[in-house]
């Protein structure tokens, strides 16, 4: 419970400074025993992921962390190789399937808050930034595909795992990233479904071998996990 949460924080779902809702509501909503919540909040506030404020007036809020983004991702680490190659093929079914029904279902709308996740992804100051954009540009997406379904397991997968699917990029490889997002709003813009799902796969496709590399890297230097 507390590393959906916490995720959710981290990529911008959850806003910050953004009220919870009470603990019996959250616990209900979330299907565990109010004890159960208790205890990941506290994990929460001990992670500097949420304040509680007592009193009549108070309330548990979320806190947006300091980035520390230098590096691999944190989380990398719990992943093996296999299960980054998993992750990268459950992502490319959902998130390819998204982009093709965007292109033919998007209403015009939607493409200009396409447009609009673009330039913030581009606009990003930080690695942290850039990975709430991303984010929010892949729920823009499985939104506009007009598919509850979608929608839902790509919120799910982004919060599951949303920390390991924008690594620290600097220079032409980030540039190269944004451009392939950018490619990619403009045939969903285009109604050009195939080539839509084509981008979005081979995207993801350029994302896990990232990944796979730093996690290579990692067993390189003894990480053994």
């Amino acid at each position: 419970i507390a590393q959906r949460l916490g995720q959710a924080i981290r990529l911008g779902l959850i806003l910050d400074g953004e009220q919870l809702p009470s603990e019996s509501e959250l616990s209900r909503r979330l299907g565990v025993a109010p004890v159960t919540l208790r205890e990941a909040l506290a994990t929460l506030r001990e992670r500097g992921l949420v304040v509680t404020h007592r009193g009549r007036a108070g309330g548990t809020l979320a806190q947006m962390p300091v980035d520390d983004d230098d590096g691999p991702p944190p989380r990398l680490r719990e992943f093996s190789t296999q299960d980054i190659r998993e992750l990268g093929d459950h992502r490319r079914a959902i998130s390819g399937m998204a982009a093709a029904l965007a292109a033919e279902r998007a209403l015009p709308e939607e493409i200009e808050d396409l447009r609009t996740q673009i330039e913030r992804l581009g606009n990003a100051a930080t690695p942290a930034d850039r990975r709430r954009a991303d984010a929010q540009l892949s729920l823009v997406i499985a939104a506009a595909a007009q598919s509850t379904r979608l929608t839902h397991e790509e919120q799910q997968f982004r919060v599951e795992i949303g920390d390991l699917l924008w690594q620290p990029l600097v220079g032409s490889e980030l540039q190269a990233s944004i451009a392939a997002r950018s490619a990619l709003v403009e045939r969903i813009a285009a109604r050009d479904a195939q080539q839509a799902r084509a981008l979005a796969e081979e995207t993801i496709l350029v994302d896990t071998r990232r990944l796979l590399q730093l996690r290579i890297e990692l067993y390189a230097a003894g990480d053994s996990t």
